[in-house]
């Protein structure tokens, strides 16, 4: 499948398993008339692997060493990007930054990580399902700046176009997304 076709059977795949109308409070607290649910696109075998095909080839030539984000979005397509990157013959580790560190264990904020093994000096690809403010991902990102790794972009499947941009910009993130909402508020 070309990578256009690639493209359009996803935007069919998310408007029929994830988009819908109605009346919805954000996580950010706002009201909305649509949302988006990447759930059941991204834990879909076909939405899952047309998910990390399109992300890895708008990630080509980035040299990414880690792609991961804010729970629960992130883990999904963290996983299904992991693992098509290996296939691919080109690796890209995956890795979560929990909302809050577990309270028993390790404790930890970043997990998906073996032992020794750290983020430090790593460039790394922020990925999240649905972004409205950049609030989440931002969170992600300075966990990992943290953790002493180099934030490359924030790469999002679904831009709500609702200020992300310029939140980003003011925490230095370049962004960049897959989809807009104003692609599947057209018709």
């Amino acid at each position: 499948m070309s990578a256009s076709d690639s493209r359009a059977r996803l935007l069919d795949i998310i408007r029929k398993r994830s988009f819908g109308r109605g009346e919805i409070t954000l996580a950010s607290g706002r009201k909305s008339d649509f949302y988006f649910n990447l759930k059941p696109t991204m834990l879909d075998a076909e939405g899952a692997a047309l998910l990390a095909e399109l992300t890895l080839d708008a990630l080509q030539g980035e040299n990414i060493d880690y792609v991961g984000g804010l729970e629960m979005g992130a883990v999904p397509l963290a996983g299904a990007i992991a693992q098509l990157s290996f296939m691919r013959g080109k690796p890209i580790q995956a890795f979560f930054v929990r909302k809050k560190p577990k309270e028993h264990g390790a404790r930890l904020s970043v997990e998906g990580l073996a032992p020794g093994e750290t983020l430090a000096g790593k460039r790394i690809v922020i990925v999240e399902d649905v972004t409205t403010t950049g609030g989440s991902a931002i969170k992600a990102a300075e966990a990992v700046r943290d953790a002493g790794g180099n934030i490359v972009m924030v790469f999002t499947m679904v831009d709500r176009q609702e200020g992300a941009t310029e939140g980003f910009q003011e925490a230095k993130l370049p962004f960049r997304s897959l989809y807009t909402a104003s692609e599947f508020l057209k018709n």
